[in-house]
């Protein structure tokens, strides 16, 4: 039982990553489609992190009495995928407000209604 729960890490992977696709794939909703998608990420950063941990382990610099190494490249690389993430939050944002202007609504139900009215 211990061994089960002792990777916690994982099961908040795992609730986050279905908590974002449950709410992409449920909400009509454009902001909450964005949030869901936002909370998947998430969970791909936590799960990249809980990777490149090592027990036991220490920061890659050679020192006495350290044998055991932590990976340093799964965190750098989930630094510059936070970057992409807050980027591409604020353009589907942008382009939400966009649509928002054009439709006014961000359901996108509506927007279908809308899209097949103004078919010719």
């Amino acid at each position: 039982m211990e061994a089960f729960l002792g990777h916690y890490n994982y099961w908040i992977v795992v609730a986050l990553m279905m908590a974002g696709l449950c709410t992409v794939a449920t909400s009509g909703n454009l902001v909450k489609k964005v949030i869901g998608l936002n909370l998947f990420q998430t969970s791909v950063f936590l799960f990249f992190i809980s990777v490149g941990k090592m027990a036991g382990g220490t920061a890659p610099i050679v020192a006495e009495g350290w044998t055991r190494y932590s990976n340093p490249l799964p965190h750098v690389l989930i630094l510059t995928a936070i970057v992409v993430g807050v980027a591409t939050t604020a353009l589907g944002l942008a382009l939400i407000v966009r649509i928002n202007r054009a439709y006014s609504t961000i359901e996108d139900e509506e927007i279908r209604r809308a899209d097949l009215h103004r078919l010719p």
